[in-house]
């Protein structure tokens, strides 16, 4: 790893990261807050949310507008922020340079299809590469480990501790693409990333992965009603129902007159971040 960047916040330290990727064969940055409590000295491990940002985003968006660190701090909760695809020259990206596809659009799926295979493993990494990297250089504590992020994040950290509830303690989401394979963003990011076969999007569908859920975990969902993308592309209702089918234990939050974007994540963060620190404190 290469260090890009150190801020003191909050007592702790806000620092950026360079790597070369085995598992997306470029160069990947991510972004890692430190709270205070790691500043003392003391010969001690923290838990860790992992948080995964939306179409166009970096790993600097969430640490730069959500206003997370300050409550990170005082829970003494280690954040991090992977990119959200592959970058570099090399890496493909969509012909027509649409936002909502390739480059900062990875969907955190293991793409099968060319060209996209060879770089587009985000689930590998986000799941299996990165916390490996954590755990090896910060003080962190592998077995308590939550997950968390916003729109296709959201989607991405949904599915991902839905398919791997040992690694994940808990999961929340802002504003979530529940149902990739029924909104115009998810069928064509899934239909170029995975091919023509449904049963594979399904793979990465969190309403069809609730419904056959079989080791439930903590779950928290917040929607503004005034979200741009709530009805043709995030589809809430589709998640709630089917929770309610299963008994999945999803706290589910309406927020009346938000939207899709960083103002709604401010507001509402803090209960997010008490809503992990709770769960992951508790004894293994």
């Amino acid at each position: 790893m290469e260090k890009i960047s150190s801020t003191v916040c909050f007592g702790g330290e806000q620092l950026r990261f360079k790597h070369f990727s085995a598992s997306l064969l470029c160069e990947m940055t991510f972004s890692i807050y430190l709270p205070q409590q790691l500043a003392t000295g003391v010969d001690t491990k923290l838990p860790v949310l992992y948080w995964l940002s939306g179409l166009t985003s970096t790993d600097e968006n969430f640490l730069q507008k959500a206003g997370a660190q300050k409550i990170a701090s005082e829970l003494g909760l280690v954040l991090v922020c992977p990119d959200t695809s592959p970058r570099g020259d090399e890496v493909p990206d969509d012909p027509e340079g649409a936002y909502d596809f390739g480059l900062g659009a990875g969907f955190y799926v293991n793409a099968t299809e060319e060209p996209w295979k060879k770089h587009y493993q985000m689930y590998d990494y986000v799941v299996e590469e990165l916390p490996a990297l954590i755990n090896k250089n910060f003080p962190v504590d592998g077995n308590k480990q939550s997950i968390a992020g916003h729109s296709m994040g959201g989607h991405g950290a949904l599915t991902i501790a839905l398919k791997n509830p040992d690694k994940y303690k808990s999961v929340s989401a802002f504003a979530p693409i529940v149902s990739p394979v029924n909104c115009p963003w998810g069928v064509k990011a899934l239909g170029n990333y995975l091919g023509g076969d449904i049963a594979d999007w399904l793979e990465y569908d969190a309403v069809n992965l609730v419904r056959n859920a079989t080791q439930p975990i903590p779950m928290l969902i917040d929607q503004g009603t005034a979200d741009d993308f709530l009805e043709e592309q995030l589809k809430p209702s589709r998640l709630v129902e089917v929770c309610n089918q299963v008994g999945y234990p999803l706290n589910y939050n309406q927020r009346d007159g938000y939207d899709h974007s960083y103002f709604f994540i401010a507001s509402f963060i803090e209960s997010h971040l008490r809503f992990h620190s709770a769960i992951l404190e508790l004894p293994i």
